[in-house]
């Protein structure tokens, strides 16, 4: 398969979608009964019209401007500062650009009910990225090219790559992988396994001894791992991942031309005879997707929708339901990086949420920095929140928010 028919399947299974989603624009979605924003434009109401509370929503945008994150503009320092006790393996080898400022924007009923900040900025989102990529997974799931998650990844492998040959390796499947409970063990790109986010009780010179688990029984956050499956679905897809998500979703939903993914300077191998570059699933070392809080309202709300745009079926429900599912190693994490709200035992036993103020259906996609999509089928929201500090805030600001709802 060459690289500019690896997504002709995909292609075809989306005219009458993207047919009937240019109808439903034209007809301004009314269809669905849903509005669904054309490309360049999202129109907004006021808040009363949406059911919102306008001082109640006022008040949590303030609380967002301060408790804006204070680290340095300059990521290209922040994250190599945010990492630095994996030094020397927290090296840069992908692109960074220094960030604006706090901004956001709140969609109700499939409008605007409030946006602040510079909206348009596309900025590295980090960990957000994870999202993008593993909706790419389940683009080539709904193809067929990847027929069963709990298959073994190496069976899906042309010949010659190695990344899933050795004996522990060998058995880790996509379902593994998606989770973050592979455990996948070895070195890419210059980054290996061991090297990210090690036991802060173990010098530099303990860490390539970690303890191995059996594939799918250890939940562990790893960038390396996540880039394993960034080049596993590369050679599955055999074209860009970003090509296959600007035509798949980010074309659909009407996306700015201003999004874009990156790799690392190392990260490029040859598929069909051309060279492509792999891109990574977040900016732990530089790369990722950069984009705006517009663009990823709209992704947002394409899931909010349940993977409909227009009438048009984009994601399947089918993936959706898996990627909410928790795995058995962490009741709050489905497929990377879809932070659940389902309540998991706290040291004192009793049930406890990651976001105690949101229902427990609620979702979010997290990024270092904080990059934050929020997901609420409940209020029918979805919230994009953009260098927030760390600790509470977010469960904070996402309760003021839903505060205003009346």
């Amino acid at each position: 398969m060459t690289m500019q028919s690896a997504g002709r399947g995909r292609r075809i299974g989306l005219a009458l979608p993207v047919l009937a989603a240019a109808l439903g624009a034209a007809c301004g979605g009314a269809a669905s009964g849903r509005h669904f924003p054309p490309a360049g434009e999202w129109a907004s109401r006021p808040a009363a019209e949406l059911g919102l509370d306008q001082a109640k929503l006022d008040a949590a945008i303030q609380f967002s401007i301060a408790n804006q994150n204070q680290n340095t503009r300059d990521l290209a320092e922040d994250v190599v500062n945010t990492f630095r006790n994996e030094a020397p393996y927290n090296a840069l080898i992908g692109p960074t650009q220094a960030r604006t400022g706090m901004n956001g924007v709140v969609i109700r009923n499939g409008y605007v009910a409030a946006s602040w900040g510079d909206t348009e900025r596309a900025d590295m989102t980090f960990s957000v990225t994870k999202t993008f990529l593993s909706t790419v997974v389940g683009l080539a799931h709904a193809d067929g090219l990847i027929e069963d998650l709990n298959r073994p990844v190496a069976g899906d492998m042309p010949p010659g790559v190695d990344l899933f040959q050795s004996e522990h390796n060998r058995t880790i499947t996509w379902d593994h992988l998606l989770r973050q409970t592979s455990d996948w063990s070895g070195t890419l790109w210059d980054k290996p396994d061991w090297a990210d986010r090690p036991p802060r009780d173990r010098t530099p010179d303990q860490w390539p001894n970690r303890e191995l688990h059996e594939p799918g029984t250890f939940y562990k956050y790893n960038d390396t791992r996540v880039n394993v499956l960034a080049l596993a679905a590369l050679h599955v897809l055999k074209e860009p991942l970003p090509a296959v998500l600007k035509r798949e979703i980010m074309d659909p939903i009407g996306a700015s031309d201003s999004w874009h993914w990156e790799g690392y300077e190392n990260s490029w191998i040859t598929i069909d005879g051309g060279r492509v570059q792999s891109v990574t699933g977040g900016g732990h070392w530089g790369g990722g997707m950069f984009i705006n809080a517009l663009d990823m309202a709209r992704f947002g709300y394409l899931f909010l929708n349940n993977g409909r745009w227009n009438g048009g079926e984009l994601v399947t429900e089918d993936w959706i339901r898996m990627a909410r599912t928790p795995g058995p190693a962490n009741r709050t994490y489905g497929f990377m990086n879809w932070f659940l709200n389902t309540p998991s035992t706290g040291p004192d036993g009793e049930p406890r949420r990651p976001l105690p103020s949101a229902p427990v259906t609620a979702v979010t996609f997290r990024g270092n920095g904080q990059n934050v999509i929020y997901i609420d089928w409940e209020n029918d929201l979805v919230v994009v929140v953009r260098w927030l500090a760390g600790g509470r805030a977010l469960d904070e600001f996402i309760g003021l928010v839903i505060n205003a709802v009346n």
